[in-house]
């Protein structure tokens, strides 16, 4: 039996040690009869239970003590594309399902996931790969986020109401409700990353998705160099900051920067040091015209330790357990955030404007 104390906290912790102590290890659902005098906090919503029959399986019990640790476990597709957008489409959903069994609760699409990398060619016509939202995709995807009690973030190309199209991210909550949409902010426009002819700026501003497994922010690809984008979610409260990324090599060419998969994965890590956040980069793999895709999705902790990488050549469901207590040790160690001095900042906001800013449109 659980002894009664004063204390709902110590209730709760005991109750949960005393179920996993007798049902974990055993394979059938075993039936408890608890009396429960107070809340119990599951997954982030709090249940009333009171002379409940209540049923646990070792699924339950580990989500359970994962919601008190403050534990999400996510998920992250990285996946080569083809021409085909229903196989694409397709290819997603199968690895979600994969992703969702093994226990992810949040999982990630890479950036444009379901059409290959169009902008890799300047001034195409490419607005019949785009779709509005919601469509296609969010009518396949929220199906599936309710079927498993999942939170979806899918990147795709948007097509607005206001006529324009974005790079955007529409993030599905575990009811298969539509959140917040963003909208790729920074474009980037290169030699074989030509975005800025096929997407506007985005014009919703950051978000902060709060569900009932973490809080966390969607940045897409060329976000991910700016250290200002990461520092703005995590003060608006995101434990995770989702780094969606179609990136690779210039076929037959080393840029003179040098390796640019070494740097991509540097200033990620950085701003989760910088942040007391944990970063998780989804790419996508494999060859598409002149760009060879690095694949090496990762997820880091909060002072930039990897704690899990994918291939650099195969397609893979990356599984992973964040311990989200940590962003808060880490802040209180180090004091990035405290010992800010915003006052000494102004200049952040002045444009800076070089030779070659300027694009044609």
């Amino acid at each position: 039996m659980i002894r009664k104390t004063k204390n709902p906290e110590i209730a709760d912790g005991m109750f949960v040690e005393y179920l996993l102590n007798n049902c974990e290890e055993q394979e059938h659902h075993v039936e408890k009869t608890v009396e429960i005098t107070r809340y119990l906090y599951y997954s982030g919503h709090l249940y009333e239970a009171s002379k409940e029959s209540l049923k646990f399986n070792n699924s339950y019990l580990r989500q359970m003590k994962m919601a008190l640790n403050k534990t999400v476990t996510i998920g992250m597709i990285q996946t080569k594309v083809s021409e085909n957008i229903s196989a694409n489409i397709a290819n997603a959903e199968e690895k979600i399902r994969e992703a969702a069994k093994r226990g992810a609760r949040i999982i990630c699409l890479q950036e444009l996931f379901r059409t290959t990398y169009f902008p890799c060619k300047e001034k195409q016509d490419a607005t019949t790969l785009a779709e509005t939202i919601p469509g296609d995709s969010t009518r396949a995807f929220s199906s599936l986020a309710k079927e498993y009690g999942v939170v979806i973030i899918v990147p795709l190309f948007e097509r607005g109401e206001d006529g324009n199209y974005y790079n955007s991210v529409v993030v599905i909550n575990d009811d298969g409700e539509l959140m917040d949409t963003y909208r790729k902010i920074h474009i980037p426009h290169d030699p074989f990353f030509y975005e800025k002819d096929y997407f506007k700026p985005g014009n919703l501003g950051y978000h902060v998705y709060k569900t009932r497994y973490a809080s966390f922010s969607v940045l897409i690809c060329y976000d991910q160099w700016f250290p200002e984008a990461a520092r703005i979610n995590v003060l608006n409260g995101a434990d995770i900051l989702f780094y969606p990324t179609a990136i690779g090599w210039i076929k037959n060419e080393m840029p003179p920067e040098d390796d640019w998969h070494d740097a991509w994965e540097t200033i990620q890590r950085s701003h989760a040091i910088a942040n007391g956040v944990h970063v998780a980069a989804v790419n996508r793999v494999g060859e598409e015209n002149d760009l060879k895709f690095w694949g090496s999705s990762f997820v880091c902790d909060p002072f930039g330790k990897l704690l899990k990488i994918a291939s650099n050549e195969e397609e893979e469901v990356l599984v992973v357990d964040l311990y989200l207590d940590k962003n808060k040790e880490i802040r209180e160690s180090w004091g990035f955030l405290r010992n800010r001095r915003p006052d000494t900042y102004g200049t952040l906001s002045d444009p800076v404007i070089e030779k070659g800013d300027f694009h044609e449109e």
